[in-house]
């Protein structure tokens, strides 16, 4: 491995905890990631030909201090405070308790998820400074342009500057709000990951597996928070099925045809212990537990055929009771047409059309179209095929809905 793919393999794993402890150490997280930076590109610099340092993570804290020390003197403005910080520098970061540099990453988490950012910002600043992320990786990532990106961290930065908000976990009055942005944070990203929602690929696997990983650190930090443990357990569950959702030139292949010799099984061992460390908490299934369970019986079914659909249907059910949400009722409303037929499914669907709830969303003429056409009406299946087609920015399933409307004739 190069010098540079080791500096990143370890920034990776690292970062979170470098700029935590650094924004905890200097009180400015803009800061933080610039010292952090600072001692990246030393790292460059000298482990060609010194090495590698024993404690790498240490290595690239002690750095990072020190060039901000360098820097309060270069601005003549070592004060006491700043007399006090030099002085830590004499104490290695890895002789630290770990649940401080724990409490660190978890302040970074909800700095970066803070409701006085756009969700757009929240989204950017975490794969930045908790993911560890280049804002090339992001943009890439999210399909925007670098420079509109480094626009949007910079300016979430300076938001949270201007709030003056508190580099520190919520208190108790606020904390489940606040976790749950969190999480559908993680989630968001997730799904754009699972299902891109434009551009020539059908998934984005890397970024998936990012909100992955970001998802095991919180639940690791938060072993008490039955949610956390759920999120991780739908993205384990719904991430072993990658390997067959796409053919060798990357066309989609849809559930009902996927090779499931192909699935993970190890990865679907992970996702259901996740879902029962959620569940040994004893405070109930909350929306990712819901949908980790769904996700649980499409991994327990051998064959498509054999999927459980009267549960999948109750398990929506409770969902749409917990989180009513159009796309949980068109979600339902599949289920419905796999468990008693399409002609039931299809009042439901229509019902969601006629709500103008979901105007604009590719997925409800699409599931129309297909209930249409298990039902033989071929002309207003394929209308709606076209219109799912034309409302899809993603190119690889316009491709697949063209297709069904060309097959019914």
């Amino acid at each position: 491995m190069s010098a540079s793919a080791e500096v990143a393999a370890i920034w990776r794993i690292e970062s979170a905890r470098i700029v935590g402890g650094l924004t905890r150490w200097c009180g400015d997280l803009d800061l933080a990631e610039d010292l952090a930076q600072e001692a990246v590109a030393e790292a460059l610099e000298q482990w060609p030909a010194s090495g590698r340092p024993a404690n790498p993570g240490a290595w690239l804290m002690t750095v990072a201090k020190r060039r901000g020390i360098d820097g309060f003197r270069r601005r003549e403005r070592l004060d006491e405070r700043h007399a006090l910080l030099a002085g830590e520098l004499r104490i290695e970061p890895a002789q630290r308790e770990a649940d401080e540099l724990d409490d660190d990453v978890l302040r970074l988490i909800f700095t970066a998820c803070h409701p006085v950012l756009a969700r757009e910002a929240q989204v950017a600043l975490t794969l930045r400074v908790v993911g560890g992320l280049t804002s090339e990786e992001i943009a890439r990532a999210l399909l925007v342009p670098t420079a509109t990106l480094q626009q949007r961290i910079v300016r979430a930065k300076k938001t949270l500057g201007a709030a003056a908000v508190p580099f520190a976990v919520p208190g108790p009055e606020e904390f489940r709000a606040r976790l749950g942005t969190v999480l559908s944070v993680l989630y968001l990203v997730y799904n754009e990951g699972y299902a891109a929602t434009a551009g020539g690929d059908w998934m984005r696997p890397e970024l998936a597996r990012e909100a992955l990983r970001l998802a095991r650190i919180v639940a690791q930090l938060l072993p008490r928070e039955p949610e956390a443990h759920a999120l991780v357990a739908l993205m384990e569950l719904q991430s072993s099925r990658f390997g067959a959702r796409t053919a060798p030139g990357g066309e989609p292949i849809l559930l009902a045809d996927q090779d499931r010799g192909r699935w993970d099984r190890a990865q679907i061992g992970r996702g259901l212990a996740a879902l029962e460390r959620a569940d040994a908490l004893g405070r109930g299934r909350g929306a990712y537990g819901l949908q980790a369970a769904i996700a649980a019986c499409h991994a327990s079914a051998a064959r498509f055929e054999d999927t459980d659909w009267h549960r999948i249907v109750l398990l929506y059910e409770a969902l749409g009771n917990l989180a009513p949400s159009p796309v949980v009722d068109l979600n339902r409303a599949v289920a419905v047409s796999m468990a008693t037929g399409p002609a039931t499914a299809l009042q439901l669907v229509d019902e969601l059309a006629a709500s103008g709830s979901l105007r604009g969303y590719h997925l409800l003429p699409s599931v129309r179209g297909e209930l249409l056409a298990q039902l033989g009406r071929s002309d207003e299946a394929r209308a709606a095929f076209e219109e799912a087609a034309h409302l899809t920015g993603n190119d690889r399933e316009r491709s697949v809905l063209l297709g069904k409307a060309a097959a019914q004739g």
